[in-house]
């Protein structure tokens, strides 16, 4: 694998107006108990949301042929945030071990912090990783109801 010339310190801010798609009860079909619950921005969204951010911030600086993929996620939720409003993530990469990369992410909307923790993800090489979820699609043995 290449070296990594990733530095603490590196910031990066996304935007993202919330939807009736990215409401709880759009969270998925297959999870019925989400769909009951209020039309606030869901925190499998603001997961997710997190996790691009913090994609966006690293992706220009990876060496060809690595990603990141997320490894440990420590978010709170303090603060609904309804359909129409904006929410804004700050991440700040605080610290890079080896292939580890550990970011400090706060969430806000229009009136509130409604977000904050660390959330980490490893450089991998994607071709290999690839290789292997392949290797373990194959020796599965979950079937489809």
């Amino acid at each position: 694998m290449t070296r990594i010339e990733l530095r603490a310190g590196l910031r990066h801010t996304s935007r993202l107006l919330v939807d009736e798609g990215l409401t709880v009860p759009a969270v998925s079909d297959a999870l019925r108990g989400f769909a009951d619950m209020p039309r606030v921005f869901a925190t499998a969204y603001l997961v997710a949301f997190v996790e691009n951010t913090c994609i966006e911030a690293v992706a220009p600086l990876l060496p060809e042929g690595n990603k990141t993929v997320g490894t440990h996620v420590e978010l709170s939720h303090s603060a609904a945030t309804p359909v129409g409003m904006e929410v804004t993530a700050f991440v700040e990469l605080v610290e890079v071990d080896r292939r580890r990369l550990r970011f400090a992410v706060e969430c806000r909307d229009a009136q509130d912090v409604i977000s904050s923790g660390h959330h980490e993800r490893h450089v991998i090489d994607a071709a290999t990783f690839d290789e292997r979820m392949a290797a373990k699609a194959a020796t599965s043995t979950a079937t489809t109801p």
